[in-house]
């Protein structure tokens, strides 16, 4: 097999990781920290791209890291156009989507960004993004909420879902498009999709904290009180939104958003602790229960992943309520550098294809 050289990068809000594989196996990772003080002199995400770019090649060359003879930069996906899932190039329409932020911005536009710059500098890469946060393959039936004016939208852990789809489907001999799987992301948001034959037409959007409660989102609320808390006169708006995500979930009921932390506390007797533990997985396996219902109750399995399912405990409160769906099969944590290069060598290796973002743009 011929030896495929792929550069990934995944900015985040105060690192960038950077690593570089070689037909999927990684012969170097690095992650990059930005303190506040490197990042305060700018007053936009955009406005990051040339330090963050500098930093990734200066890491590089201290590295002793040759890249003139990679095949593919593959960039983070960021808050593009809504697009289905697969990989993409870096092609001008995508890449004005990015600096603009379409659907918003993250430092995860910043990936593809880079990715192409990096790319024309070099003799032959290609740049390429895969599976971004706003991949959506909605079935139509599940974009209607009961007010025209807000649609329901897919905005989930798209990467780690599709890719702990594909391992698993390849684990057992058969195509993901072959299969009915229930997919939970379980870290700091939670998203719970149906996955079938390789679509996700339903999924909880995460970004806004609608679904289970998770570490640090409220999940879905009790509206009324929701509309009583706003109009309270005690909150601004901002305060609001960072109640719903970021300070809500464990935060809001324990102070923190590590699942050790409180994990320790119930464990120590802290009968509010465990309560609220509890809470979250059934919340979990409640709607894993209403993924089972969107599938007919005919899902081949349910996959648990997230940095969360490292936890036992709370995966067996799961497993005690939707075990009667489908087998469960835990794959805690998440490997997004893993899951972009596997991309990338689907690509090269003529596995997969590359969808073109402009065709997407226009329909």
């Amino acid at each position: 097999m011929k030896q495929y050289k792929i550069l990934v990068i995944n900015p985040g809000s105060t690192s960038t990781k950077v690593a570089v594989y070689i037909n999927g196996i990684s012969v170097f990772s690095k992650n990059i920290d930005h303190s506040l003080a490197d990042l305060a002199p700018f007053q936009s995400i955009p406005d990051q791209y040339e330090y963050r770019k500098d930093a990734i090649l200066e890491t590089l060359k201290l590295e002793g890291i040759v890249i003139d003879d990679i095949d593919v930069v593959m960039g983070r996906g960021g808050l593009v156009k809504s697009i289905e899932s697969g990989v993409y190039a870096v092609c001008d329409e995508l890449r004005e989507d990015l600096i603009v932020g379409i659907q918003g911005q993250h430092a995860c536009n910043l990936g593809g960004l880079i990715a192409r710059d990096i790319a024309e500098s070099l003799p032959a890469a290609k740049a390429y993004i895969a599976d971004p946060v706003v991949v959506d393959e909605l079935q139509d039936v599940a974009r209607l909420s009961g007010l025209p004016e807000m649609p329901r939208k897919s905005i989930y852990h798209a990467l780690n879902q599709k890719s702990v789809a594909r391992r698993y489907a390849e684990s057992i001999n058969k195509s993901y498009r072959q299969l009915n799987l229930i997919v939970a992301h379980i870290g700091g948001g939670i998203t719970i999709g149906a996955h079938c034959k390789g679509r996700v037409i339903d999924v909880n959007n995460g970004l806004d904290g609608i679904g289970p409660f998770s570490p640090e989102r409220a999940g879905t609320l009790p509206s009324g009180d929701l509309v009583n808390m706003c109009f309270s006169g005690i909150y601004s708006k901002e305060q609001i939104k960072k109640k719903i995500v970021g300070n809500g979930g464990l935060m809001a009921h324990r102070g923190t958003n590590r699942v050790q932390d409180v994990r320790k506390m119930a464990n120590e007797g802290d009968g509010h602790a465990k309560l609220v533990l509890d809470a979250m997985a059934y919340q979990i396996g409640k709607t894993i229960g209403s993924a089972a219902a969107v599938l007919h109750g005919k899902a081949d399995a349910i996959i648990l992943t997230g940095g969360v399912a490292f936890d036992q405990k709370l995966v067996e409160y799961i497993r005690s309520m939707v075990s009667f769906i489908a087998p469960i099969i835990v794959i805690p944590g998440e490997d997004e550098m893993k899951s972009l290069a596997e991309n990338a060598l689907n690509i090269l290796t003529g596995k997969d294809t590359v969808k073109n973002y402009s065709l997407k743009k226009q329909a």
